[in-house]
This record gives structure tokens, C-alpha cells and sequence, in this order.
């Protein structure tokens, strides 16, 4: 059941990746072949207010050369002798970005947090089904019977051991966590039963 059950995750984690690569091609792909979107640059013209006139903010999306006042505010608010005293006031800035550098940097983003919830469900389902199979419950954890006053950190060694063969970060934490148990079982038992103080 448990290895059924491992190798659908296994089949899911592949699918994930595979379609967050095909997805990277495809939008890479849309990306080298396109030109400057429309949307890439803009004139963008700021008028106070005039007269009766409210204050807005035009944008239009022209060339560099034609980014005036004339050409990006449609319609124009005033009429006759007043466009040019209105027009002197707007700001008119142009503006470029590049959508292509927007892109990449999202599919780069997107890739590292899908890579990082394919690791979290490895960690929080794989993981365990794989401890669970490869040392059982009963060798992890141990009784206060079975550690004796001779080798009270046997159990400890023996997680060592295997935190070296497998050498990976859980299994150290998990051994740090076991030895700091059974070291604060040990002096329990020197101050409780043998009323032996530590110097």
C-alpha cells in the first residue's frame, strides 16, 4: 500500500516538474520571438488643474519624438488661445520597460517556488513512508528499561550511525534531539536515584 501510494507521488512530483518545464519553453519561446509590445513604451503627460479644469494624468502609447502634450492629450480640455498656456503647464515624461526582462524574472520565480513545494511535499510525505519502511518505529524509539546505567547513549550511537549513512539534515537534528534526551534521562537518574550533583 505504502509503496503504491509512494510511487503515485513519485508520478504526480515528475508531472508537476515536467509541466513546469514545458511551460518555461513554451513562455521563453513566446518571448524571443515577439517585438516590442505596444505596451512596452508610453508618453505619459501630468496636467495640473487650469481654470475650471481638473488636474488628470494622459497616457498614450506613441514614439519618443511625438511625446508633447498635443499629441497625447485627447481630448483637449480647453479650447483656442488656452491649449498653449495648458500645455505649458503638463509634465510629459517617456516612458520604456522592458515586458521581456518582467517576464523572465517571473518564470525564474515561479520555477524556484514550484521546485520548493515539490521539496515540502517530498519532506512532509516521502520522507516519513521511506523512514518508517527503512528503520521502523520500534528502533527509534526506546524505553527507559532498555537504556541502562552501562551505556546510556547506545541508542544515541546507533542513530549516529545512521545519520552518517544517509547523511542528511533531518537525521542529524533528529540525532541531536535523541542524545539530548537521553543525557537529560542520565542525569535525572544521577540526581533522583543516586543524589549524585554534577559538578
Amino acid at each position: 500500500m505504502a509503496s503504491l501510494w509512494y510511487g503515485g507521488l513519485l508520478r504526480l512530483g515528475s508531472g508537476l516538474s515536467l509541466s513546469c518545464l514545458a511551460l518555461s519553453v513554451l513562455l521563453f519561446a513566446q518571448l524571443t520571438g515577439a517585438a516590442k509590445n505596444f505596451e512596452d513604451v508610453r508618453c505619459k503627460c501630468i496636467c495640473p488643474p487650469y481654470k475650471e479644469n481638473p488636474g488628470h494624468i494622459y497616457n498614450k502609447n506613441i514614439s519618443q519624438k511625438d511625446c508633447d502634450c498635443l499629441h497625447v492629450v485627447e481630448p483637449m480640455p480647453v479650447r483656442g488661445p488656452d491649449v498653449e498656456a495648458y500645455c505649458l503647464r503638463c509634465e510629459c515624461k517617456y516612458e520604456e520597460r522592458s515586458s521581456v526582462t518582467i517576464k523572465v524574472t517571473i518564470i525564474i520565480y515561479l520555477s524556484i517556488l514550484g521546485l520548493l513545494l515539490l521539496y515540502m511535499v517530498y519532506l512532509t510525505l516521502v520522507e516519513p513512508i521511506l523512514k518508517r519502511r527503512l528503520f521502523g518505529h520500534s528502533q527509534l524509539l526506546q524505553s527507559d528499561d532498555d537504556v541502562g546505567d552501562h551505556q546510556p547513549f547506545a541508542n544515541a550511537h546507533d542513530v549516529l550511525a545512521r545519520s552518517r549513512s544517509r547523511a542528511n539534515v533531518l537525521n542529524k537534528v533528529e540525532y541531536a534531539q535523541q542524545r539530548w534526551k537521553l543525557q537529560v534521562q542520565e542525569q535525572r537518574k544521577s540526581v533522583f536515584d543516586r543524589h549524585v550533583v554534577l559538578s
